[in-house]
C-alpha cells in the first residue's frame, strides 16, 4: 500500500484494490491486476467475488495492514501461494510450508493421466496401491485417493515439515485413512519401505532442474521453494536413475508415472526403458503443449496403453 494511504481505515475494497494493483506494477509484476484482487481477498479474508458485490466496503485498520504487508513480500517476489499458506491443486485447497514445493497447475496433468489409466475396464471396482515419492504437500497422492475411492497410498519424503504439511492435507481432505506418510531417502533405496507390498503407481514430481540452472530461475521458485526440490544433478536427471531402480517395486500391470522437465522427456524415457527393455511408455502434455510426463509400464498389457 502506498505510504499515505497507511492508516487509512476509509479505504474500501475496491479502492484497495486498485491501490495494490498500482504497488504491484510499481514493483514489476506481470499481472498486477489479478494479483491484486487475489491479494486483498486473501488478507480481508472475503471471497474473490466479495470485492465485486461488497466493492464499497470499508476496511478496518487490521486489514490495511494485512494488505500492507502482503504487498510489501509479494513486491519482493514471494509467490502470493507462499504469502497465503496455500495452494488450489486439482479444486482442492492444499497447505503449504517451508519444506514443501509449491504445487503447479502444470502437475494436475498426471494426476489426469493416471486416472485416465485407471479407467480402463482391468482397473475398475480393484483396490489401487500407490506410492507418491516426494510427496510434498501431498497434493498428487491426496488427489488420487480423494478421486479413486478404493485407493490408498504411501508418500515418502526427505523432510519432517513436508511430511507434517501432507499429514495435515490428508485430515483436511478427509482421507488420512487412507494414506502413511513417511520420512524415507529414495537414495537407501526402497528395500525397507513397506517391505513385500507391490504398488499399482509409482507417482513422482521429482527434483528436475539442473544444478548450474537454479542461479537462474525466477526469484519465485529460487528464493522460496526447497532447494531439495529443485536440483536435479549435473543433467537434472539424478532422481529419475533412482526412480528406475523402483520399477521392480511395481505390481505385474503397475505404471511409473513422473512429471520431466522441459526437453527431458526423450532422456527420461530412455533410462526407464534402458532399465526395463519392452516397457510400454505413454506421455502427455502440459497446459502449454510441451511433454510434461512420462509413464511407464514394465511389463505392459496392451489393453492399458
Amino acid at each position: 500500500m502506498p505510504p499515505s494511504d497507511r492508516g487509512r481505515p476509509d479505504l474500501t475494497l475496491a479502492e484497495a484494490v486498485r491501490r495494490a494493483a498500482d504497488a504491484l506494477r510499481e514493483a514489476g509484476l506481470e499481472d498486477p491486476a489479478a494479483e491484486a484482487r487475489w491479494l486483498v481477498a486473501a488478507a480481508a479474508d472475503v471471497a474473490p467475488v466479495d470485492l465485486v458485490v461488497s466493492a464499497h466496503k470499508r476496511l478496518d485498520p487490521g486489514t490495511l495492514a494485512r494488505i500492507d504487508a502482503f504487498l510489501g513480500r509479494r513486491s519482493a517476489r514471494e509467490p502470493l501461494s507462499r504469502i497465503v499458506g496455500r495452494r488450489e491443486f486439482y479444486g482442492r485447497d492444499f497447505l503449504l510450508s517451508e519444506g514443501t514445493l509449491d504445487p503447479r497447475p502444470d502437475t494436475e496433468v498426471l494426476v489426469d493421466l493416471v486416472l485416465d489409466i485407471c479407467a480402463a475396464p482391468r482397473w475398475r471396482g480393484r483396490p489401487v496401491e500407490i506410492l507418491d515419492v516426494g510427496t510434498g504437500t501431498g497434493a498428487i497422492l491426496l488427489t488420487l485417493l480423494a478421486e479413486i475411492a478404493d485407493a490408498r497410498g504411501t508418500g515418502i519424503d526427505i523432510s519432517a515439515d513436508a511430511i507434517a504439511t501432507a499429514r495435515l492435507n490428508a485430515e483436511r481432505l478427509g482421507v488420512a485413512d487412507r494414506a502413511t506418510l513417511t520420512m524415507f531417502d529414495l537414495r537407501a533405496g526402497l528395500a525397507a519401505l513397506e517391505p513385500g507390498r507391490a504398488f499399482d503407481f509409482i507417482v513422482s514430481n521429482p527434483p528436475y532442474i539442473a544444478s548450474a540452472d537454479i542461479p537462474h530461475l525466477q526469484p519465485e521458485v529460487r528464493c522460496h521453494d526447497p532447494h531439495a526440490a529443485l536440483d536435479g544433478g549435473a543433467d537434472g536427471l539424478d532422481f529419475y536413475r533412482l526412480l528406475s531402480a523402483t520399477l521392480p517395486r511395481l505390481s505385474p500391470e503397475g505404471w511409473l508415472v513422473v512429471e520431466v522437465g522441459a526437453g527431458q522427456a526423450a532422456q527420461v524415457a530412455a533410462l526407464m526403458a534402458a532399465a526395463a527393455p519392452g516397457a510400454a511408455v505413454r506421455m502427455a502434455p502440459d497446459l502449454a503443449g510441451h511433454t510434461r510426463i512420462v509413464a511407464v509400464q514394465p511389463r505392459p498389457n496392451r489393453s492399458d496403453e
